[in-house]
């Protein structure tokens, strides 16, 4: 392609900070691109693309108004007013592993480090140019969302034998077949591009074929592998992850999902994952971690939602009512309320007074005042429709809390009646949740408060086993509190020694891990190195 031709391409350029702005314009001038267009912010581009379509984007990541490079590249991404045909350049004078490999998960088509040279950046352009030309007729039939002509196409291409482009064609190949959903032709194909090259793009597709295809045993070996190797963990965690949420193996997806939510923590739809993987597991922290996170990164994003500041209010309660630490439970409400004004603040016209208010009837259930709370939902009109899984998921959860147990149960069938008549991919596992919850609260008639109180006033008289039935519950429901764990811990040994009775070692062995996992006072550290030698 002739440089001549490259210099007449269609240039934007984003950067809010003056001097980075004039260094990328002059040297554009002496590479003779003319036609180039500035916005020296995210919605100064937005506008810009809504009305015009360029051949190449450079954008700062530093953006300070409104939204950073990497929101609004999300956005424009999301929105189809930035295709595939278009080049994409993310700047950048921070280079931190997080900022990295989450801009790389965006997939744009380069990312330039500040500052950098104008023959650097003359290299990156042309680059990216010459690509996105050469393959403009094969990327035009993606963007116009026709990939079996897409793949037509690519064949034609391919049995031309033209070696410039056959690496770039051979990926977007694998591409359209996964989105068409031929898994059993990808994954021959990926196994044919391998024996070419081990080309990293053909390997992670290969193991997503296999994925699809339910190959799960030669998926999970070959993930193991791309771990060891810093430039594919990322990618082999996240798929890992979702690997082991299809086999249900929550403890393990949660844990594959965590490590790639601290490399990458911007993924919102990986932080929803990890998320309601960890209500599974009964991990309220970690699921209340999960939400602020989301809640950080969605701020001007369009993720940013009434939904976000409120389920990390709900996520928030859940873990309060989990923990006997006062000055946790007094940390986690006053942020709750904040999260409930900046709700206020940055959707103002929103009608969620319904869901605010259930919120504030388990605020109330916390701190003892069940009878504000009774008051609170005794006042709310039953839903025809549901409108929010999450908030009427809520609403059942503080309904069983209040001892509404009745109508907390005709909730959660309501809830999933809706589920399997409106399932989409994506609900398996919030399904699984629901199910779960609705399991434990029909087995489990006390809210975790009662129970736990029942369970240490039952224990301090001397009922034994009634305490164990009740520790068991409550251990049940929340397996990461310590308290509840040597507690259950004490009495197990106590039933087994009087009793005679069989040892539950299994049991005893699930309190042990979650005391060696805790930060314990040094009373509880006392009385677990008691308890621990007799086990």
């Amino acid at each position: 392609m002739a440089l001549v031709n490259l210099t007449s391409s269609k240039i934007l350029i984003v950067e809010e900070q003056p001097l980075a702005l004039n260094y990328i314009k002059h040297s554009l001038e002496r590479l003779d691109y003319q036609n180039v267009r500035f916005a020296e912010s995210a919605p100064i581009a937005k506008e810009i693309c809504q009305v015009e379509t360029f051949d190449l984007i450079i954008c700062s990541f530093d953006l300070s108004k409104k939204q950073d490079g990497y929101q609004l590249y999300e956005e424009l991404k999301a929105k189809r007013l930035v295709r595939n045909i278009t080049g994409f350049i993310f700047v950048s004078a921070e280079t931190s592993g997080a900022l990295v490999h989450s801009v790389l998960e965006l997939q744009p088509d380069d990312f330039l480090v500040k500052p950098f040279t104008i023959n650097e950046l003359k290299a990156r352009i042309e680059r990216v140019l010459k690509r996105k030309r050469a393959l403009k007729k094969v990327l035009t039939l993606i963007d116009d969302g026709n990939d079996s002509k897409a793949l037509k196409f690519i064949n034609s291409e391919l049995d031309k034998n033209d070696q410039a482009h056959t690496p770039l064609l051979l990926r977007l190949k694998g591409d359209v077949l996964i989105r068409l959903k031929q898994y059993e032709e990808a994954k021959q194909f990926f196994k044919s591009a391998l024996e070419l090259q081990k080309f990293t793009w053909a390997k992670i597709g290969l193991i997503e074929a296999l994925i699809a295809n339910n190959e799960h045993v030669l998926a999970h070996r070959m993930l193991k592998t791309l771990l060891e190797k810093s430039e594919t963990r990322l990618v082999a965690l996240d798929l890992l992850g979702q690997l082991e949420i299809r086999l249900n193996q929550f403890e393990q997806a949660q844990e594959f999902l965590s490590q790639a939510s601290e490399m990458a923590p911007r993924n919102i739809t990986r932080q929803k994952s990890l998320s309601r993987v960890a209500q599974i597991n009964h991990d309220y922290e970690r699921s209340y971690i999960a939400h602020k996170d989301i809640a950080t990164y969605a701020k001007n994003s369009i993720h940013d939602s009434p939904e976000v500041y409120l389920n990390v209010v709900r996520a928030g309660i859940d873990f309060a009512l989990s923990t006997d630490q006062s000055e946790q439970i007094t940390r986690i409400t006053r942020q709750t309320q904040q999260y409930l004004q900046d709700l206020k603040h940055q959707f103002p016209h929103a009608d969620n007074q319904a869901q605010i208010d259930v919120l504030n009837a388990r605020l109330h259930y916390l701190r003892d005042e069940n009878q504000k709370a009774k008051r609170l939902m005794e006042q709310l009109e039953d839903e025809k429709f549901i409108r929010s899984i999450d908030g009427v998921l809520d609403k059942a959860k503080a309904l069983h809390e209040l001892g509404f147990h009745h109508k907390a149960q005709a909730l959660f069938n309501q809830i999933i009646d809706h589920c399997e008549k409106h399932n989409k991919d994506d609900d398996d596992v919030m399904l699984h949740y629901i199910h779960q919850q609705q399991s434990e609260r029909k087995d489990i008639t006390m809210g975790p408060r009662e129970l736990n109180n029942h369970a240490v006033n039952q224990f301090n008289r001397g009922q034994i086993e009634v305490a164990l039935e009740a520790f068991s519950q409550a251990f049940r429901i929340m397996p990461k509190n310590a308290s509840i764990a040597l507690n259950l811990l004490q009495c197990l040994l106590d039933s087994s020694s009087r009793k005679g009775q069989t040892f539950n070692s299994n049991l005893a062995g699930r309190c042990v891990k979650t005391l060696k996992e805790a930060k314990l006072e040094p009373e509880q550290e006392s009385r677990f190195e008691a308890h621990h030698g007799k086990t």
